[in-house]
């Protein structure tokens, strides 16, 4: 029963996770944290951390993870190919009928209909990692002394470093991960 669980949480996330793996991680949380209690929302943050680094799609290496926590290797192929397996018949119709009607002023709107959703989902994921990384899992408070600072401040270089010189987004995260595990090992 849990097989088929897995398979059918990671199919529906395949099969509605449109616009890239950011965009995924709502449903990914919602399927994980919220609906089958799988993770904790700490967890949760960790697996993006982990399927983010890691080389491969988020959502693919998401499943892998939880399907390797919650039933051991069958778990993992399960929910892997759960999410998987609906983008690939999916996008063996879309292609086939792209290709067919590409020109068509319908699938232009379409299209261009759906780019604030994906932008939507991208931010609503990327806002519940930042409320995380800044006020820890009891969420969002006015109360100033629940910030974490020293994440708002590796948030604020890293963006600003991004920003100004655009250097490798892996090197950034490397050193913030360095330093921000620097700073663990030294406040604890």
């Amino acid at each position: 029963m849990t097989l088929i669980k897995l398979f059918w949480s990671f199919f529906q996330i395949g099969m509605f996770s449109i616009g890239g793996g950011m965009a995924s991680m709502p449903l990914i949380q919602y399927q994980m944290v919220d609906l089958h209690h799988w993770l904790t929302i700490s967890e949760f943050t960790d697996l993006i951390v982990i399927a983010e680094m890691t080389p491969g799609p988020i959502a693919i290496n998401s499943a892998t993870f939880v399907g390797n926590r919650i039933a051991g290797l069958p778990g993992a192929v399960i929910a892997t190919l759960g999410c998987i397996f609906p983008s690939c018949i999916i996008v063996t119709l879309l292609a086939r009928i792209y290709f067919k009607y590409k020109e068509l002023t319908v699938v232009q709107g379409v299209l261009y209909g759906l780019r604030p959703v994906i932008i939507s989902l991208i931010a609503s994921a990327g806002l519940s990692v930042f409320v995380l990384a800044v006020w820890g899992e009891g969420g969002f408070s006015l109360n100033p002394h629940s910030i974490n600072m020293a994440s708002v401040i590796l948030f604020a270089v890293a963006v600003f470093i991004l920003r100004k010189w655009k250097p490798n987004p892996i090197l950034v995260m490397l050193g913030t991960g360095v330093i921000g595990g620097a700073f663990y090992l030294i406040r604890n």
